[in-house]
């Protein structure tokens, strides 16, 4: 009887979805924070709005920068503990292989095998040191090899997405004279695009969009929030 082939789908990109959420997060509600507060303080001047944009597009671009900055220095920092720690289990391989194979043996005792059952195994990764290396790194201390990479995609993701999400509660500045017009429609622009982000969110990590969608909404709203409010009480 024919079989359907089994293929399993799994979200791979956990690591570029933390990065925008952390970016697009921070960026729609810091600048927000920014706008609003502003929006009180230069009440009554002249050309409010320019200096809004203005004081906004130089938030953007010095937020984004450091979140950027911040991201790569987050991932070089994994990638030289990734090192290190390897470095470590190749010495104590080469140095203690007996404390090794005991600590071997634990990890799959630990799901139920039995001494008999792990020795095999523990003596086939003995006769292959550099997968021997991997599986402790995996197994016994929880760490997966890095990306190369990733130091400068998570800069740039992360950057990237502060810039978009910083334009959307500065843009209604750049198009009416009015800055408590401007402000409203900030705060509905702010809120819709937390909805539409929360609910992209949702449908790649597998998650409920809808719901992750309102809980997104709602997080972003106490933050954005709560940095108006400081924002108004300072000016």
């Amino acid at each position: 009887m024919p079989q359907t082939p089994h293929t399993e789908r799994h979200f791979t990109a956990s690591e570029v979805v933390r990065d925008i959420v952390i970016g697009m997060s921070d960026g729609l509600t810091v600048p927000f924070a920014l706008a609003a507060g502003l929006t009180g303080g230069l009440a009554g001047t002249p050309n409010p709005n320019g200096i809004i944009v203005t004081a906004g597009l130089a938030e953007i671009a010095a937020g984004a920068i450091a979140m950027g900055l911040g991201g790569y220095l987050a991932a070089k920092s994994d990638a030289e503990h990734y090192l290190k720690e390897r470095e470590r289990e190749k010495r104590e391989v080469a140095e203690i292989p007996h404390e090794e194979m005991r600590e071997v043996a634990e990890v799959f005792q630990e799901y139920g095998l039995t001494m008999e059952e792990t020795w095999p195994i523990v003596e086939a990764l003995r006769r292959q040191p550099n997968k021997w290396i991997d599986f402790m790194m995996r197994f016994e201390l929880g760490l997966e090899k890095p990306d190369p990479r990733r130091a400068l995609t998570s800069a740039v993701t992360i950057g990237g997405a502060y810039a978009a999400g910083g334009f959307v509660p500065l843009a209604p500045y750049l198009f009416t004279r009015s800055p408590h017009t401007a402000l409203f429609v900030s705060i509905g622009a702010t809120l819709a695009a937390l909805f539409i982000f929360g609910f992209i969110k949702g449908r790649f990590t597998g998650t409920r969009p809808t719901r992750s969608a309102l809980q997104t909404a709602l997080i972003g709203s106490l933050a954005a929030g709560a940095a108006f409010l400081i924002a108004r009480a300072i000016t």
